[in-house]
């Protein structure tokens, strides 16, 4: 413990009280994510322990990987890949034609910030129209702005997440919006997984209530419900939002170490 100056987290375990308690001599937490919501920034402050984060670099390559979500889940290309693996082309014939389309389609970003913003003008160049819900109205964008998120989610075919976490946020995304959502509806989240109530999802999966969904990102990592796996409407990823070697290389400033590190054996300490 004494030995520790510094903390590089990824997201995913949490810098609390507790761990920095054992750690008297950390000077910095720096977190290769958007936002910081897996450590207890007040309680940094108060250990006078700086807390940084990498907000910009992830942008592009998390708006892909929402895109690309977007597509798998509306277009069913994950199961269509199956279907060709598995032998059914041959077996069965063509794959079903998909019931869900980009066509028409319209979107909800549920916190329109930097993230936000990028899969926004990805949709535009699709043809999709775009609004938005966030605690505030955002002063750069023209997109119908909705404060109330169960009005947004019943106006849209799509619902991306794109929302930190936090006590704020959780299961903000519930059962009244999946509700809203309805039947043709998709859920898309590529913000943090405690914002979607993943057993009120499974539910509205289950009966119908909404149509698919397409998640990065789960309440507990990496473990999730066994019956989303099971759903045959869900598209899943192992929170690989930003995980690039060329993000990951923007983040450490051009470092070569993650270029090597399956090669070279790092030191201990």
């Amino acid at each position: 413990g004494p030995r520790v100056r510094g903390i590089a987290a990824g997201g995913h375990g949490k810098v609390d009280a507790a761990l920095i308690d054992r750690l008297p001599n950390l000077e910095i937490v720096s977190n290769f994510g958007v936002g910081y919501d897996t450590v207890d920034a007040a309680y940094c402050g108060k250990r006078k322990v700086l807390v940084t984060n990498t907000p910009d670099v992830l942008t592009e390559e998390v708006a892909d990987t929402a895109l690309g979500l977007i597509l798998m889940t509306v277009r069913e290309l994950g199961a269509a890949e199956r279907w060709v693996r598995d032998g059914l082309w041959v077996e069965k014939g063509n794959y079903p034609l998909t019931r869900t389309s980009l066509r028409g389609s319209s979107v909800g970003i549920v916190a329109l910030g930097r993230i936000g913003k990028a899969i926004a003008r990805r949709l535009e160049a699709f043809g999709c129209p775009v609004s938005y819900h966030n605690r505030s109205r955002a002063a750069d964008v023209d997109y119908p702005y909705y404060p109330n998120l169960v009005e947004m989610a019943r106006a849209v075919d799509i619902l991306v997440s794109v929302a930190p976490g936090g006590a704020s946020t959780r299961h903000l995304i519930n059962a009244d919006v999946l509700e809203a959502l309805g039947p043709k509806g998709i859920l898309i989240n590529i913000g943090r997984g405690s914002v979607v109530d993943e057993v009120a999802l499974v539910a509205a999966l289950q009966a119908d209530t909404i149509w698919a969904a397409g998640l990065d990102v789960f309440e507990i990592e990496p473990c999730w419900p066994k019956e989303l796996m099971a759903h045959p409407r869900s598209v899943l990823l192992p929170h690989v939002g930003s995980a690039s070697v060329h993000t990951r290389d923007l983040i450490c400033g051009g470092s070569p170490w993650l270029l090597t590190r399956s090669k070279t054996k790092m030191p201990a300490a």
